[in-house]
């Protein structure tokens, strides 16, 4: 017998394991020469229970069994080999000399894949062989992939289905075993549409089915997401897409489709989305949200020809809750707040971007909502008013809402706001316009007391363009050397004579000077007091050395400084160097600070204070008598001098309350050995009650105004030294006496 060349067959593996089981000895020898001489390797079994005892052992790719063997035949064998775990697919060609479809129809019912009449053409059986190889690995394959399908489906927790035409709820419609899966079934339990459908909440049914049956009547694809409610209870949501099948005239039979649960996914979305438009404090809607929905009102305003009403709500001295109770504390505050605002307003979570246009009628309305712009400062959107009482209407609710007391950190808080209206189209065009408006009527109300609320005014816009301008114009005033200095004079009415002076910060803008009060608040509260404060301390030093130099002046100049310079620990030095670069002592500067600053900081302005004092700077306390002093901390703080508040002295003469308070103020300075010093003195009347008292140091409109320095070496020339003004002559008629002319400029020390 010639050796006949194998064929390759690269999905095959190179020597294909056959297991061949006859009774026939001589049949069996020439039958493994044959396939050895074609590429396999034959492992030979001359019996059915020989060949079933070698395949567990051998583990063969192929199985070749003689139908008509003694014993156990080759339908036995077959029908034991499938029993046997393992060899469920593994292909067997019954090998028989019967060719009668009952034996052929026998071979299938025991499992066999496929049967072959014994002949000697070998090559026809290796081409078999090879061919149940072929398909057999095929099939495993197709098992395996089905396999990973349905792991992957799983997974996912998808599956398919299939729907055939009959109307809806009707026809032939079925769910694959993963399908059935997503719908809490077990792979034999059945379910129909009418079962799918009774887990759809109602609402949504009728909107479903609506939609089918125009998918159905244009045959298109159906692309929907279907809440469902799983027969244990759950919620879940189920994404649906299928496409239309025809037949072969061209006409639709049905759909295929697949469903797949994408409960995490639609939740992942949902927090997703609340993320970006809703604040994660107060669950509010965020500033992006409050911008969109400002900008669908004015939209439909415009259509609608109707007025919207914006109102931006700060909170009043929030900061200082924040910074007391800690910021936890502040975050609770701030979530009480945004839960109470709501309250205000037909406040809507749901309307979301592009959802708006769907929604038909009067749907702007649902725009209404309270929002958090950031930090204390909220908005509430109002987008249809009739006028703007309506607003207003609303701004008081926001305020009675927030005079209950609030509980936050085992403690009971007050908080009020400021709320600031802007209206569309009245006060602007645009979100950016009526926020800006809305603003400017909020500050209007902080600046005038807080708790309360205003609309805007094209005035109020004025005025804060003004203090804008303002602000930027100071911020280049010293570099512009528009900050001068004007000095009133203190005197000694009992010996009429100047014994210092105050220095009063003016601001030369132009030709005009722009008056303190609406400038000194204004840099206390951008922080140039401090640049200014210390400029004129320098100023102050230099021009003492000046009057030191033109007529001898050797008392000091009284600066006014901000509680928050005392803090600093270079103080002592920079007055140091000021007095040091134009030679004159430390005691020719003298500084002031308010009463309610001193109190306010006293903690850490006391540190500074005895510093400067031991240096031999003298410090007095201004508006004397309107804060809370204590008077233990006077009995210990290294003051010099008290400055009596002039609302005390203005009633002078008139009220006996205003005479016992400086009576006392008088009696506790001389007991404490400080000097007593009376502003704000007009009148001789004011003049001669305070002298009697025991005050003779005064200043005030009465001696002199505040004046450059210039003209206050006029007034000492032209008014002092002449005698000429009328509180000379009545000081010294009490004093029963008259002092020369020279003796009105000299240092009190040398006289």
């Amino acid at each position: 017998m010639n050796a006949v060349a194998p064929v390759p067959d690269d999905d095959l593996p190179e020597q294909p394991k056959v297991l061949l089981v006859d009774d026939d000895e001589v049949n069996l020898l020439l039958t493994a020469i044959a396939l050895r001489e074609r590429g396999f390797e034959i492992i030979e079994a001359r019996s059915g229970a020989e060949g079933l005892e070698l395949m567990a052992e051998s583990m063969p790719d192929i199985i070749v069994l003689d139908a008509m063997m003694p014993e156990l035949d080759g339908f036995e064998t077959c029908t034991r080999l499938r029993a046997m775990p393992g060899f469920e697919s593994t292909p067997v060609l019954m090998l028989t000399g019967l060719d009668d479809e009952a034996s052929i129809t026998r071979a299938y019912q025991v499992g066999a894949t496929d049967f072959f009449v014994k002949s000697p053409q070998w090559s026809l059986l290796a081409g078999r062989l090879r061919y149940l190889l072929r398909s057999s690995r095929t099939r495993i394959e197709l098992e395996r992939s089905k396999a990973k399908l349905a792991r992957a489906q799983d997974l996912a927790r998808m599956g398919s289905f299939e729907w055939h035409r009959g109307g809806i709820g009707g026809g032939s419609f079925s769910l694959a075993a993963e399908a059935l899966r997503v719908f809490g079934r077990g792979p034999l339990e059945g379910l129909d549409f009418i079962g799918v459908m009774r887990m759809v909440p109602r609402e949504e049914r009728t909107l479903f089915l609506r939609l089918l049956r125009d998918v159905m009547a244009h045959h298109s694809v159906l692309v929907t997401d279907l809440a469902v409610t799983l027969p244990d209870g759950r919620s879940r949501v189920v994404h649906i897409e299928a496409e239309p099948e025809f037949n072969e005239h061209g006409n639709a039979s049905g759909y295929t489709g697949v469903m797949q649960d994408v409960t995490d996914r639609r939740q992942a979305e949902d927090r997703i989305k609340q993320l970006a438009h809703f604040d994660a404090l107060t669950g509010l809607p965020n500033r992006r949200q409050l911008i969109w929905r400002v900008e669908r009102a004015i939209e439909q305003a415009r259509r609608g020809n109707h007025e919207v009403g914006l109102l931006l709500i700060d909170l009043d001295r929030f900061k200082i809750i924040n910074d007391t109770l800690g910021h936890a504390a502040g975050d609770e505050l701030l979530i009480e707040v945004g839960r109470r605002l709501r309250g205000c307003v037909r406040h809507s979570d749901q309307v979301m971007e592009g959802t708006l246009e769907a929604v038909a009628g009067r749907s702007h309305r649902s725009l209404e909502a309270v929002g958090r712009l950031g930090g204390d400062e909220f908005v509430a959107l109002l987008p249809e008013v009739a006028d703007e009482r309506d607003a207003e209407r609303v701004a008081d609710r926001v305020l009675e809402a927030l005079r209950e007391p609030i509980f936050i950190a085992g403690q009971e808080c007050f908080v009020t706001a400021s709320v600031g209206i802007a209206l569309y189209p009245r006060d602007g065009q645009t979100m950016a316009d009526l926020l800006r408006n809305s603003d400017v009527a909020m500050y209007a109300v902080k600046s005038q007391g807080r708790n309360a609320a205003a609309l805007y005014t094209p005035m109020l816009a004025g005025q804060g363009r003004e203090k804008l301008e303002l602000e930027s114009a100071l911020h280049k005033a010293l570099e512009r050397n528009e900050i001068v200095l004007h000095y009133q004079p203190k005197v000694d009415v009992r010996a009429a004579r100047m014994v210092g002076a105050e220095a009063l910060m003016r601001w030369k803008r132009g030709d005009k000077l722009v008056p303190p009060a609406e400038f000194i608040p204004l840099a206390e509260e951008t922080g140039l007091i401090v640049p200014l404060s210390e400029w004129a301390l320098r100023e102050a030093a230099r021009q003492a050395k000046v009057w030191q130099l033109n007529f001898g002046f050797s008392d000091s100049i009284a600066v006014n400084l901000p509680s928050r310079l005392f803090e600093r620990t270079d103080l002592v030095e920079h007055i140091h160097q000021c007095v040091s670069a134009y030679g004159v002592p430390h005691r020719a500067i003298q500084l002031e600070i308010t009463e309610n600053n001193l109190m306010k900081d006293l903690q850490n302005v006391i540190p500074a204070l005895h510093r400067l004092n031991e240096v031999g700077v003298e410090i007095s306390i201004d508006d004397f008598g309107t804060g809370y002093s204590s008077l233990a901390y006077l009995t210990t703080l290294p003051i010099s001098e008290v400055k009596i508040d002039r609302t005390f002295v203005r009633d002078l003469g008139i009220t006996p309350q205003s005479s016992a308070v400086v009576t006392a103020i008088i009696a506790l300075a001389r007991a404490l050995g400080l000097r007593v010093i009376a502003e704000g003195v007009e009148t001789l009347r004011q003049m001669d009650v305070l002298h009697r008292l025991g005050c003779s140091l005064m200043q005030g409109f009465l001696f002199s105004k505040p004046l450059p320095p210039e003209e206050l070496e006029q007034w000492l020339a032209q008014t002092v030294l002449p005698r000429k003004a009328p509180w000379i002559a009545q000081a010294g008629a009490e004093a029963g006496g008259t002092l020369g002319g020279s003796d009105l400029l000299r240092p009190a020390g040398q006289r």
